[in-house]
């Protein structure tokens, strides 16, 4: 599985800070691509897919969460969709889990809102993931840095970081 950089949206990685995710992602072997694109305040996912030319349901966002005990966690979602927390918290046995207000976030992952990565967290935090994001044959997740993503196959999530399975997405709004 190995990708060739597409001439217009890959970055020279030379070009691009390296962040710890990055740093990760190299140190791990396994194949990745770092794309950039504009970031936007407030633009998520669909502003990442729409720059890219790719399906939104690719763009994978990472979304901390905490349960009413105030246990971190991390949640991979498809930018298409929400997490409904009803079914993440019956997933967990908990009785609430709600997101981290953005200053809590990066806190505990190191990352600013909008750059957040699975990868090369600050500490180590449970990662839960969509078990649908596992049927793509590729996604573009956050490299750590806000307008960098990563481009790799979904068994890289699976390989790396080891999530545990849930099916908690829902239709936006």
């Amino acid at each position: 599985f190995d990708y060739q950089p597409d001439a217009v949206m890959s970055a020279k990685e030379s070009d691009i800070p390296v962040t710890p995710a990055i740093r990760v992602l190299r140190e791990s072997g396994q194949s990745f691509a770092l794309q950039t694109y504009t970031y936007v305040e407030q633009g998520g996912t669909r502003n990442a897919a729409g720059q890219l030319g790719v399906s939104e349901h690719a763009v994978i966002k990472t979304i901390v969460l905490e349960t009413d005990a105030r246990a971190p966690l991390i949640c991979l979602m498809h930018g298409d969709r929400a997490i409904s927390t009803k079914q993440l918290a019956r997933a967990l046995g908990v009785k609430h889990v709600g997101p981290c207000t953005p200053e809590t976030a990066q806190r505990h992952t190191g990352y600013p809102v909008g750059g957040t990565s699975p990868f090369g967290l600050r500490k180590p935090l449970p990662v839960y993931a969509e078990e649908t994001l596992f049927e793509l044959s590729e996604i573009w997740i956050n490299a750590g840095r806000r307008g960098v993503l990563a481009r790799m196959s979904p068994g890289v999530l699976e390989t790396l970081l080891k999530p545990i399975r849930v099916k908690v997405a829902i239709d936006h709004e």
